[in-house]
């Protein structure tokens, strides 16, 4: 089992996660926040294309995360994944779309792939995000979301790689120049995670076997890759440069979980 990202921050989110059965790979599209051509540029290198793709996963409405995820699946006739929720904020044509519902707790198997969504407190219309395995080894998802909750952890917990969004360092936010209602949103119970919270969600769910520690969603206004790094290693005890920062434009090449 292994994950890429293509590209995580307010510009859009994009991560591929793979399992291998035998001589089969089956490979899952985790938000889909680009135009189909930058989509398109930034599979390819990472060395695939969209008909190696087995499915598509929308954690939620947001332009970010939902980009072009209806074209995508309608060319390449790939099954697409989301809340009912999302389905209804989103309002679009799902006309030539394989469309299918996930919900919280409701393991969806695709190959040697079974996905486990799960409800988080952001401020969208029914939020999900994911926890991946491949029977063997875990990988945790949690890019949009206020606060901890008592669910989320669980479903971080055990996992050989987090790829846990941090946001904004609370100071820079403070600073900036954003209107305090959007400051306020941001930094409320159902807006984005700061560094700090991200850093005790990490301290609540460390192990032996946690083999990869990602930084995603960095703002770019408010956040820097140093603060982020430096929180997650405080919270884990490891060097900065052990920490992963997903890039923007760039993302983060393969990372193995065996």
């Amino acid at each position: 089992m292994r994950f890429c990202s293509l590209g995580s921050g307010s510009g859009g989110n994009a991560t591929v996660v793979e399992a291998r059965e035998g001589a089969r790979v089956h490979r899952v599209l985790v938000d889909c926040g680009f135009s189909l051509r930058e989509l398109e540029l930034r599979l390819a290198r990472a060395g695939l294309q969209p008909a190696d793709l087995h499915a598509i996963f929308v954690t939620h409405e947001h332009g970010d995360h939902v980009g072009c995820a209806l074209t995508l699946a309608r060319r390449y006739r790939l099954p697409l994944w989301m809340s009912r929720g999302t389905w209804r904020a989103i309002d679009a044509d799902g006309e030539g779309v394989e469309l299918r519902f996930a919900r919280d707790g409701e393991a969806i198997a695709i190959g040697a792939l079974q996905l486990r969504p799960f409800t988080v407190p952001h401020d969208a219309a029914e939020p999900l995000q994911l926890r991946c395995s491949d029977g063997a080894a875990s990988l945790a998802l949690l890019t949009d979301a206020g606060s901890i909750t008592a669910h989320l952890l669980e479903q971080l917990r055990g996992c050989g790689a987090l790829l846990l969004e941090c946001n904004h360092d609370a100071q820079m936010l403070a600073r900036s120049r954003y209107p305090a209602s959007l400051k306020a949103r941001i930094g409320g119970s159902h807006g984005h995670l700061s560094n700090a919270t991200a850093a005790s969600i990490l301290a609540e769910c460390l192990h032996g076997g946690l083999r990869h520690i990602v930084a995603a969603h960095l703002s770019e206004q408010n956040n820097t890759p140093d603060l982020a790094r430096a929180a997650l290693a405080a919270a884990c005890g490891a060097a900065s440069a052990d920490i992963l920062v997903a890039d923007p434009a760039e993302g983060f090449d393969w990372l193995d979980l065996r």
